[in-house]
């Protein structure tokens, strides 16, 4: 009688294995089949012989159907597994890309406050002013480009994940934002700097 195959040990990040089990299985169950009940090809009838335990038979087919059931589930789960470990490490470098320039973004912002007072105190005559104005906005449009936006909470109400409460305006209403003394930025949607207010109360 064929010699039975060992139970397989399924690597599920190794699919290549688990479908080599699949194929070996297949096999000794096409060679048991055959031994157990061999082909004639001189035209005798295709019989079992008497002495063959129809039992053990059966036992050992049921055997091998489960090892090839076990090894098809083996790579199912070994191909699932691989999917999703190609997913995760795609969406860590997307968010990696996303966030790499956090901290040099986040300096920048102290050039774009000092380019917005500038402009602020500047005399609108002095054609120094106009360029100032114009490189301020030429900085915003690159920072904008690669995901930065302004937070200029100014007549909203008050949040406390994107706003920093300094003082107290007493003309804006109740947990309004009525001055905006730093406006904030966010980066890809994640807080870059929070806005300094002032808050109705």
């Amino acid at each position: 009688m064929t010699e039975q195959a060992p139970k397989h040990e399924f690597d599920a990040n190794d699919p290549k294995a688990a479908q080599s089990n699949i194929d070996r299985d297949e096999s000794i169950l096409e060679e048991t089949m055959k031994e157990f009940n061999p082909g004639n090809n001189s035209g005798e009838d295709n019989t079992i012989e008497n002495d063959i335990d129809i039992d053990a038979f059966h036992t050992r087919i049921a055997e091998l159907e489960g090892e090839v059931k076990q090894a098809r589930e083996g790579t199912a789960r070994a191909n699932a597994e691989a999917y999703n470990a190609q997913k995760r490490m795609e969406q860590e470098a997307d968010k990696s890309k996303k966030f790499a320039l956090q901290k040099f973004a986040k300096e920048l912002l102290e050039v774009v406050d000092n380019l917005e007072r500038a402009v602020e105190m500047a005399d609108p005559e002095d054609p120094v002013a106009e360029g100032v104005k114009l490189t301020h906005k030429a900085l915003l449009t690159v920072l904008n480009k690669h995901g930065v936006e302004v937070v200029d909470p100014q007549g909203e109400k008050f949040n406390a994940d994107f706003h920093e409460a300094v003082g107290i305006d007493p003309e804006a209403e109740a947990d309004i934002v009525g001055t905006v003394l730093q406006k904030g930025y966010n980066l890809n949607g994640r807080l870059l700097r929070p806005a300094m207010v002032r808050v109705g109360q």
